[in-house]
């Protein structure tokens, strides 16, 4: 895979302080929770697992946890907070790379699944989760709704996110679902930092298709972790598909 972009030492070292809301305990916590109960006593599979946001609270909590990490330097910072080695990750693609054994969760969160940026290869990450899948195992991801709605003609871009701290505007090609997130970060000093990233956007009704290609069963649909019911205005989703038994 080849489309997606690769995040260098620098962006690996600060990203655990620049996602700080994300691992908040109103935040991280029901995404923990939800996982755990889906997986069992496991073991469960991590597509783009980075630093280990969601897997350590996972491991902590007797699941074993395996990962794939494209960034050799986002695996790297997971290895050093997790001293014991208690995480074994794979450095590669989640759309072909494998790893050995059968698990009853594989799951890819944070809209990571979006950093993948063709239609084949998002396609081939669900190829990829049910290969790993045993019978009855299920396949979780956690995708933004495309903000589109909001994006008037003749307007360039959509704000994601606006605060004092951290401002995103999405740029958006609806011709072919590619888009980008700008970023403006204030540092301690005053000074602010630009920085970007790419994607490839797809609909809930896309991911149920590309779902049903790789042979998986649809069972669960949220607005988020929470369980909030999913409906025509959620800003994002919670999928769960289900390897027939």
């Amino acid at each position: 895979m080849t489309s997606s972009d690769l995040w260098d030492d620098e962006t690996a070292e600060r990203y655990d302080d620049e996602a700080a809301e994300m691992f908040a305990p109103d935040v991280l916590g029901p995404a923990v929770e939800f996982l755990a109960g889906l997986a069992g006593d496991g073991p469960a599979l991590e597509f783009a697992i980075g630093t280990g946001r969601v897997a350590i609270p996972l491991v902590e909590r007797g699941i074993p946890v395996s990962g794939i990490e494209l960034s050799a330097s986002m695996a790297q910072r997971l290895r050093e907070k997790d001293s014991g080695g208690r995480i074994p990750v794979v450095i590669g693609d989640m759309a072909t790379t494998t790893v050995p054994g059968k698990f009853s969760l594989v799951y890819v969160v944070w809209n990571s699944l979006g950093n993948v940026r063709t239609q084949d290869e998002q396609v081939e990450c669900f190829r990829n989760a049910a290969r790993h899948l045993a019978p009855g195992g299920r396949f979780v991801i956690e995708l933004w709704v495309p903000g589109i709605r909001r994006l008037p003609p003749g307007q360039a871009a959509v704000p994601y996110e606006v605060t004092d701290r951290h401002t995103i505007f999405d740029t958006y090609d609806l011709a072919t679902q590619q888009g980008t997130s700008h970023h403006y970060r204030r540092r301690a000093d005053g000074s602010v930092h630009y920085g970007f990233s790419n994607f490839r956007y797809l609909w809930p009704a896309e991911c149920d298709l590309m779902a049903r290609l790789a042979g998986l069963e649809p069972e669960r649909r949220i607005a988020g972790w929470d369980g909030a019911p999913f409906t025509s205005d959620s800003e994002s989703h919670v999928s769960v598909w289900r390897r027939p038994l």
